[in-house]
């Protein structure tokens, strides 16, 4: 178990490390899922004007 913590621990450099894995892991989920958001707004919004418009 020693080694687990030591690994984790990377000579007092975890902390550093790790928060710099979790923001790269946030902002490449933010990658994914903003576009997708993006489109599934887009074509709400494309699907209400053409009903409005009586397409």
């Amino acid at each position: 178990m020693s080694t687990l913590t030591e690994w984790l621990a990377m000579d007092g450099h975890g902390p550093y490390v790790w928060s710099a894995y979790l923001i790269t892991l946030v902002v490449l989920a933010l990658n994914v899922v903003q576009p997708a958001l993006a489109k599934r707004n887009l074509v709400r919004a494309a699907t209400r004007r053409l009903r409005r418009e009586g397409l």
